[in-house]
C-alpha cells in the first residue's frame, strides 16, 4: 500500500519493526524540508512574514490533532517530545497533586516502561499504591478490571494496544466503568493511535499520550491530550520562555493559558509540522483501511507459518498487526540476527515491557509489526527464512 512513497523501501529491505518506529513518506520529509528551506523561524515571537507563516503552520497542526482524536478543543492538545514525555507530564504534573496517600492506581504487568516506571516513582514519592489488574491468558478483560477496583481506586492507566502481544484492550467498556466509578482513565496510545480510530470523547478518556514517529511523522514529537478541566489543573514541569505572560524580580509570575503554558521553550517546530502532514497522509488512506490491511497481513502470515514445527507464536488471536514469536530453543536476538542476514528487520528482546515475563514466563521474544507499506511479498520472504531456520547457526556464525 503506497510503497512508492517511502524512500527507505529500497535494496529489498523487509522492515517489520513498525511498533518501534515507522518509515516516513516523502510527503512528510518534503514538508519538514519545506520549513528548513523556505520559512525557518521561531513561533509566536516574530512580526515578519516567515514568522507569521510558521505560526499558522504550527497552530494548524493542533487543530488536525484535535480532529484526529475527536477532542473537544485544540486547547486540550499539548505538544511534547513523545509519549514518554506526555505520560511523565500526566503523572508528575497532575497525578502527583491529585492522588493522596493510599489511593490506588491500576496498571497491568504488560504495560510499556513509560506507563509503568513513572507510576512506581510517584508511588515512592507520595505513597500511593500501584496495583495490577489480573490478566486472563495474558489479556485484559472487563470482568478483571471490575474485580480490581476498590473504593480507593482513583486511576486506571493502560495501553489501548500493547507493544508486545498486540492485544487490543476493551477501552470503551473500561472508560464507561471509570466514568461510573469516578475513576480517571489514562490511555497510552503509542501503539493504537497510528492503527485504529481514536475517539477520546466516545471512550471517556481523561488523558491520552502518543508519539509522532510511530505514525509516519518525525521523531522528537508527541501529543498529550487531556480534558480541559483536568489539563487546566496540571502544573508545568518546565518553566521558561514562551509559557509565561510576565514575571519580575519580586517573584511574581503569570503563566499563559492552555496549552501554551505547558510548552516551555522552542518546540520541535519542523517535527510538529511534519506530524500534521503525517495525519493528512493517514487520513487520505483511511485509518480503518490501515487496520484492515495490517490484520490481513497477520492472518496471511499465520496461515503460511502454520506448518513450521519449531516456531512458537504467543499471540495468534490478538486483533492487531503484531506477531510475537520465538524459534524453539533459540535466543530471540540470534533469531533477529539470522533474519537480518536476509535483510529482514524484526525486534528482539523484552520490548520495554519487562514485567510481562512474570505473566508470560518468557523473558525475550521476537516481534513482527506490520504497517501500511508492508505487503504479502514481505510476509513470504520472512516465512521462507523461518522455514530454513534449522540452519540458523550456520548462517550467523
Amino acid at each position: 500500500m503506497n510503497r512508492e512513497d517511502f524512500p527507505m523501501l529500497k535494496d529489498d529491505l523487509v522492515y517489520l519493526d513498525n511498533s518501534a518506529t515507522t518509515f516516513k513518506p516523502k510527503q512528510v520529509i518534503d514538508k519538514v524540508m519545506e520549513y528548513y528551506n523556505n520559512y525557518t523561524s521561531n513561533i509566536h515571537r516574530g512580526d515578519y512574514d516567515i514568522s507569521i507563516k510558521v505560526d499558522t503552520m504550527y497552530d494548524n497542526v493542533r487543530d488536525k490533532v484535535k480532529d484526529f482524536i475527536n477532542a473537544s478543543s485544540n486547547k486540550e492538545i499539548v505538544f511534547t517530545s513523545g509519549a514518554t514525555d506526555s505520560l511523565n507530564k500526566i503523572i508528575f504534573g497532575f497525578m502527583k497533586y491529585y492522588l493522596k496517600e493510599d489511593d490506588e492506581v491500576l496498571l497491568t504487568k504488560s504495560e510499556h516502561a513509560s506507563n509503568f516506571i513513572p507510576w512506581l516513582a510517584l508511588a515512592k514519592q507520595i505513597k500511593c499504591k500501584i496495583k495490577f489488574i489480573d490478566l486472563d491468558n495474558h489479556l485484559v478483560t472487563i470482568d478483571n478490571v471490575k474485580k480490581a477496583i476498590t473504593s480507593k481506586t482513583k486511576v486506571i492507566s493502560l495501553a489501548w494496544i500493547t507493544n508486545v502481544l498486540g492485544d487490543v484492550r476493551p477501552i470503551y467498556e473500561i472508560g464507561k466503568v471509570c466514568k461510573d466509578n469516578n475513576i480517571l482513565f489514562v490511555v497510552d496510545g503509542a501503539q493504537s493511535v497510528p492503527h485504529i480510530k481514536t475517539d477520546v470523547i466516545l471512550n471517556n478518556i481523561d488523558f491520552l499520550a502518543f508519539s509522532s514517529h510511530k505514525m509516519l511523522g518525525p521523531s522528537g514529537v508527541g501529543v498529550l491530550y487531556g480534558k480541559y478541566d483536568l489539563l487546566n489543573k496540571m502544573k508545568p514541569l518546565e518553566y521558561g520562555g514562551g509559557m509565561n505572560e510576565s514575571f519580575n524580580s519580586l517573584g511574581e509570575v503569570e503563566l499563559k493559558e492552555l496549552p501554551t503554558r505547558l510548552e516551555a521553550g522552542t518546540p520541535p517546530i519542523e517535527g510538529v509540522i511534519g506530524l500534521g502532514e503525517a495525519i493528512d497522509y493517514i487520513n487520505k488512506i483511511g485509518i480503518d483501511n490501515i487496520s484492515k490491511h495490517e490484520i490481513e497481513l497477520k492472518k496471511y502470515f499465520l496461515e503460511e507459518v502454520k506448518d513450521i514445527d519449531n516456531l512458537i507464536i504467543y499471540n495468534k488471536d490478538t486483533e492487531s498487526g503484531i506477531v510475537t514469536f520465538n524459534l524453539d530453543n533459540i535466543f530471540s536476538q540470534d533469531t533477529a540476527v539470522y533474519l537480518n542476514h536476509y535483510n529482514i528487520c524484526v525486534r528482539a528482546g523484552n520490548h520495554c515491557a519487562k514485567a510481562l515475563k512474570e505473566d508470560l514466563n518468557v523473558k525475550n521474544t521476537c516481534r513482527i509489526s506490520f504497517y501500511i507499506y508492508n505487503n504479502k511479498e514481505d510476509v513470504l520472504k520472512t516465512v521462507k527464512a523461518l522455514k530454513e531456520s534449522k540452519d540458523i547457526f550456520n548462517v550467523i556464525l
